[in-house]
Order: C-alpha cells, then sequence, then structure tokens
C-alpha cells in the first residue's frame, strides 16, 4: 500500500491513477497531521510526501516520521516543485529515499516507486551476516550493531552500507551505487550518494572512517581498520 500526502487534489489523483495501473494499492492524506496519523495506523510500505504542505510542512511531517519506531523503516518519496540542490540534501539529510520534482513524469515517479520497494537486500555470495572489527550487519534481520550497540539506518542507508561491505576492499563508483542501491543510473543524481554516505559515516561514528572517498572514483570499504 502506498500512502500519498499531497494537498493538490489533482496531483493526488494523477498518482493514484498511475499507482492502481501498476497494481499497487493507494490511500491519500491531504494535509500533514493527517498523513501522520495514517502512517502510524496503517503502516503503508511506502509515503509519497509533498514537502510544501498546509499547518505542517513536509520536513516535519518527513522528521516525526523518522523519530517514530512505528514509521521510521517506512522509506519516503520527496514530492515538490522545489528543485534546488539544497532543497534536495535537506530532504535525504531528513532521511528521505528519493526526491521528485514537480512537473514530473507520471511514469518516472511509478518507477522510482519500485525500485525503491525492490531494495530488498540480497546476501552477497551467500552471507548472512557480515562483520568487520566491531561492526556487525545482521542482513536477514535488518540490522546493525557497534559493539553490540543498534544502529538505526534508513531502508537506504541499510542497503548502501550492506553494498559496501560485501564488497569491503573493492572500489563502487556512484553510478554503481546508484545502480544497485536505488535502481537507476543517471549522472545528476551522483549527489544523491554523497549525501547519503555522509549520513552514514555520521551514524556510523568513528566506524564510518572505513568508508573511504577516492577522489573522482567512488567508494570504498576498508576490511580493517588501519
Amino acid at each position: 500500500m502506498i500512502l500519498i500526502i499531497e494537498d493538490e487534489k489533482d496531483i493526488v489523483d494523477l498518482i493514484e491513477y498511475h499507482l492502481k495501473q501498476a497494481g499497487f494499492s493507494v490511500v491519500a492524506a491531504f494535509d500533514g497531521s493527517s498523513g501522520l496519523e495514517q502512517a502510524r495506523k496503517k503502516r503503508p510500505d511506502l509515503i509519497i510526501l509533498d514537502l510544501m504542505l498546509p499547518e505542517m510542512d513536509g520536513k516535519d511531517v518527513c522528521r516525526a516520521l523518522k523519530s517514530n519506531p512505528l514509521t521510521q523503516s517506512i522509506p519516503v518519496l520527496m514530492l515538490t516543485a522545489k528543485s534546488e540542490e539544497m532543497d534536495r540534501v535537506v530532504g535525504f539529510e531528513l532521511g528521505a529515499d528519493d526526491y521528485v520534482t514537480k512537473p514530473f513524469s507520471p511514469r518516472e515517479l511509478v518507477l522510482r516507486v519500485k525500485a525503491i520497494l525492490r531494495r530488498k537486500v540480497t546476501p552477497s555470495e551467500g552471507e548472512k551476516v557480515i562483520q568487520i572489527g566491531d561492526l556487525l550487519i545482521d542482513i536477514d534481520r535488518h540490522q546493525v550493531s557497534i559493539k553490540k550497540k543498534a544502529i538505526q539506518l534508513t531502508s537506504t542507508e541499510f542497503k548502501l552500507l550492506v553494498e559496501l561491505a560485501s564488497n569491503r576492499g573493492r572500489v563502487q563508483t556512484r553510478e554503481r551505487l546508484l545502480d544497485k542501491v536505488w535502481g537507476y543510473t543517471y549522472e545528476g543524481y551522483a549527489r544523491t550518494v554523497d549525501t547519503h554516505i555522509r549520513r552514514l559515516r555520521e551514524k556510523l561514528g568513528k566506524v564510518g572512517d572505513l568508508v573511504e572517498t577516492l577522489r573522482g572514483v567512488g567508494y570504498r570499504f576498508r576490511e580493517e581498520r588501519e
């Protein structure tokens, strides 16, 4: 089920039509407070969230979703008229999984939704648990811990960490990470990877130093701390 939080009914109707054509069930809310209530009650598979909402804007809604244990793991796709890079960065820093600007292609939006929902982590080379020093990644349980202390990651951050850790020692280009983690490749979205890497490092603390930046190339997860 997809939850749309958008105050313009025409846009809701357009998105709802194309999502239903793609086989999704859809519910809608026309303001931030109602959207939060729907998210808590119905626990949708994904939320399409407008940034510019009356009373409670999309940034506050996203912040509330990601701070609530009941809703923090629900992927969020931000939909907004704002297209400046800083707006995208703010959205990702709040925990959004993807970002689409208005005017948008309904077909592209559906493809983005499908790409987000496909981000179910599969172990690399049969690995179920990855342990690198103090870092423990339990893929089946979707859990990450450092020195047995749980680390809360979004679904995209978790997928990104697993992709890097599963290929530790090998360089991963931004384009490859976009394809593997986000499910699409587009030059204009390379900064998406950089923003998520920064957030991931912050959450991992000192262990985040294991994620190396290779300027002009991409990223590499070291085997262990030097």
